[in-house]
């Protein structure tokens, strides 16, 4: 299953997440799901002024296959 999701996070915030303080992050995608995927995935996408972008989750019998920033 493919989600398709916006996300804009501050540096700030994205803080807890990127030290292991929180584990988890909670979107909602365009189809108005709420899904719950690892937050370490999101590392590689964070960039001094945070987290910005549209993205692409893939999961497959609701795991985790990929996350892709798509723009």
């Amino acid at each position: 299953m493919k989600y398709y999701f916006n996300l804009k996070i501050t540096m700030d915030e994205f803080l807890p997440y990127y030290q292991g303080r929180v584990h988890s992050i909670i979107v909602f995608t365009d189809q108005g799901l709420k899904v719950e995927f690892p937050a370490m995935h999101l590392r590689s996408y964070v960039s001094t002024d945070g987290i910005k972008g549209r993205f692409c989750l893939q999961t497959q019998n609701n795991k985790f296959m990929s996350l892709d920033k798509i723009s």
